[in-house]
């Protein structure tokens, strides 16, 4: 029945979950949320319909996120949610048990390994591969990984930040910090509770990141003002931030970021090196929007840094490339590759 089945590359996010089909591209971007009723432990809703309800819902229900720092830490749910995702992006005949292409970061254990692996089976998947996130972001990032020359991929994802040198079609170098959009969103959480007393919520600052949030000095400065609970009378209150604030917020999460591609090239052999300096170091994932990031590794490394061009679709697009060209890059997955 093979001619039936549908091939899919899965960008498994802790923020969002990409599901790119063979042929078609990307069809599907939805959140990585569940709403679990507490009472019956029934799955409710998931993705954007669960993202909706958060804080709208009887106490009972709970939306929950069962990827943490992008491994799961919820298995069950996991598993519930990927087989919501791939029913609806495959249909739900039982013919259409899909091949799939699973992505994990670089610095995963082998039991977190077995655990995605067992999850996608879980959901519905006739086979799964796995495919390291910062190997898959560079083949959708569209770097020459299959040639002998260095390429260095930074993919900033909700959870982890992956900074990996790939040549000859293999990671040479790689580090993996358990930093990202989520730890972002909690920076600018802390600030504001300690410099204004004022209690805000994820989505708020999650906001606040995307419209005022950068990396760097911007040529002209920027506030926004936000709504949040003061934590001295409990009543609710408006501020202004100004950007300046939120880099600063932002400031040890990303010198982390930056440590971590340093740690990289001190461990890159030099004739890559030499051609790192030559290509300049490629940025994906949704934290590579954050303005001024780009300039804030060149001051850092004195490397040119490039932004590519839909970084958060850049992790699918690999996966999905894998499939579509499995004669080429089936020596980038891991050992089970061999049942596709």
């Amino acid at each position: 029945m093979s001619f039936l089945s549908k091939d899919v590359g899965v960008d498994l996010g802790t923020a969002n979950t990409l599901v790119y089909m063979k042929g078609k591209g990307i069809i599907m971007r939805e959140p990585s949320v569940v709403a679990v009723d507490t009472k019956t432990d029934e799955v409710r809703c998931v993705g954007a319909e669960a993202k909706a309800v958060i804080g709208r819902t009887p106490g009972s229900i709970v939306a929950v996120r069962p990827l943490k720092d992008g491994v799961i830490a919820d298995f069950d749910i996991t598993a519930n949610m990927l087989e919501n995702f791939l029913k609806k992006a495959c249909g739900n005949s039982m013919f259409s048990r899909p091949r799939v292409v699973i992505c994990i970061p670089s610095g995963v254990t082998e039991v977190e390994r077995r655990a995605v692996r067992e999850a996608t089976l879980k959901a519905g998947a006739r086979q799964v591969s796995v495919i390291e996130e910062p190997m898959a972001a560079a083949i959708g990032a569209g770097l020459p990984i299959s040639e002998p020359s260095g390429s260095m991929v930074v993919d900033i994802g909700g959870g982890t930040s992956e900074v990996a040198v790939i040549s000859l079609g293999g990671i040479v170098a790689a580090r993996s910090v358990r930093v990202g959009g989520d730890e972002f969103d909690q920076s600018i959480i802390a600030y504001i509770k300690r410099k204004y007393n004022l209690l805000i919520g994820e989505r708020t600052a999650e906001q606040i990141k995307i419209e005022i949030g950068s990396a760097y000095e911007l040529d002209q400065e920027t506030s926004m003002e936000i709504k949040g609970r003061n934590l001295v009378d409990g009543l609710p209150k408006n501020i202004t931030v100004h950007s300046e604030e939120v880099r600063e917020a932002l400031e040890e999460s990303l010198q982390k970021i930056t440590d971590a591609i340093k740690e990289t090239l001190e461990r890159t052999p030099p004739e890559l090196s030499a051609d790192i300096i030559d290509h300049g170091i490629m940025l994906t994932g949704g934290g590579a929007l954050l303005r001024g990031l780009d300039q804030l590794i060149n001051r850092e490394t004195g490397i040119d840094v490039h932004v590519a061009e839909n970084p958060l679709d850049c992790v699918a697009v690999g996966a999905g490339a894998v499939l579509d060209h499995l004669d080429i890059l089936s020596d980038v997955l891991d050992d089970d590759s061999s049942h596709f």
